[in-house]
C-alpha cells in the first residue's frame, strides 16, 4: 500500500490483495505460512497445486498471470500468451515484488533483489514482451539507481500512459 501511495495509485494501494482475506486464500495462507516464502509455494509442494494462488491471480490485476489467455492462430494452433498490461498494473506489480522481497529476505534485502528474482524467473511464464520490458526497466532502475530514482521513473511512466 505504501509503495502504491508513493506512486499516486491510492485506490490500488487500498484495494491491493484484498482477496487474501477471502476464505479461499486466507485459510490456505494461515495453514501454509512459513514467514520466509509465500505460503502458496508450501501449499503447492504439499498438494501439487496452490488453490489459493489460482484464486488470487484470477482476481488481482497486478499479477501478469491475470493477463493471460489463449490465442487461436490463423493456422488453427492454440498458444497460451500474455496480454499487454496497463502501466498502472505494471507499477503495482513492481511495488508488490519489492514488498515481497523485503518481507521474505528481511535484512538480506538489497535494491538488486527484486531484479535478480525477476531475471531468474524470466522466460518461464507467458508475460507479454512489452510488459516484461517495462517491468525489467523499472526493476533495473531500482537496482542501479536506488528506490527514489525508481519511483520517480515509474511516476514519469504513469504520466506518459505507456
Amino acid at each position: 500500500m505504501r509503495y502504491c501511495f508513493r506512486l499516486g495509485l491510492y485506490r490500488q494501494g487500498l484495494a491491493h490483495d484484498l482477496s487474501k482475506f477471502s476464505p479461499a486464500e486466507f485459510l490456505k495462507g494461515a495453514r501454509y505460512y512459513q514467514g520466509f516464502r509465500s505460503p502458496n509455494d508450501a501449499e503447492r509442494r504439499a498438494t501439487g497445486v496452490s488453490t489459493a494462488w489460482l484464486h488470487h491471480k484470477g482476481r488481482n490485476r497486478h499479477h501478469f498471470e491475470y493477463w493471460t489467455d489463449y490465442n487461436i492462430h490463423e493456422d488453427g494452433s492454440i498458444a497460451y500468451e500474455g496480454l499487454k498490461m496497463p502501466v498502472r498494473y505494471v507499477a503495482e506489480m513492481f511495488c508488490d515484488r519489492v514488498a515481497a522481497c523485503r518481507v521474505y529476505m528481511g535484512e538480506k534485502y538489497t535494491d538488486a533483489a527484486p531484479y535478480d528474482y525477476y531475471v531468474r524467473a524470466r522466460g518461464h511464464a507467458p508475460m507479454h514482451p512489452e510488459t516484461g520490458v517495462l517491468l525489467e526497466e523499472m526493476l533495473r532502475v531500482l537496482k542501479d539507481e536506488g528506490e527514489e530514482a525508481a519511483f520517480a521513473h515509474i511516476r514519469r511512466k504513469l504520466k506518459e500512459g505507456y
